[in-house]
């Protein structure tokens, strides 16, 4: 058995990271990697709810993340592709956007949780393979099947609920 330095849990031999708070063992450095926390999603209720806002999204268009208890949206001006995720200090891939000043850890979302991408004149969303899933308006999105996104769509990413809307700059 190893106890964590940082919490005291007793973890099961074997283990890298501490089953309870997350922490890597053995590990001094305070900026050892911490895995994507696993959420109890099952249990949860992803409202389901349809939309009808357009998928037609103008070049000259801007995409606003409002991140639920967020003060500010984000406002994004996609290229081609826009990747989704958190920023860790121990890996060398990076997000586009950057949700980790909205309590991404917390919420269970990953380093390189989904994209946004340019199709023609509309919009898709893709999950890249997140450990808690990305839900479009109550549906879990299959990993690496883009979807069509909406203005006025509802975003889970693992436990962060986001609206998206379109707004012509």
């Amino acid at each position: 058995m190893r106890a964590c330095k940082y919490c005291t849990h007793t973890n099961r031999e074997g283990m890298f990271f501490c089953e309870e708070c997350g922490r890597r063992l053995g590990v001094s450095d305070a900026l050892a990697s911490l895995p994507t926390k696993q959420l109890d999603i099952e249990g949860d209720n992803l409202n389901i709810r349809s939309t009808w806002g357009t998928a037609r999204f103008e070049h000259n268009s801007a995409i606003i993340l409002h991140v639920r208890d967020a003060a500010e949206p984000l406002i994004i001006s996609p290229h081609d592709r826009v990747v989704i995720g958190r920023v860790d200090a121990s890996s060398e891939r990076t997000p586009d956007v950057d949700l980790t000043p909205y309590k991404a850890l917390e919420f269970g979302v990953s380093r390189i949780h989904a994209s946004i991408e340019r199709d023609d004149e509309t919009l898709v969303i893709t999950d890249l393979g997140s450990a808690n899933g990305t839900h479009l308006n109550g549906q879990r999105l299959t990993p690496e099947q883009p979807r069509v996104l909406r203005d006025g769509d509802e975003i889970h990413f693992g436990k962060m609920i986001v609206h998206v809307y379109f707004k012509t700059t």
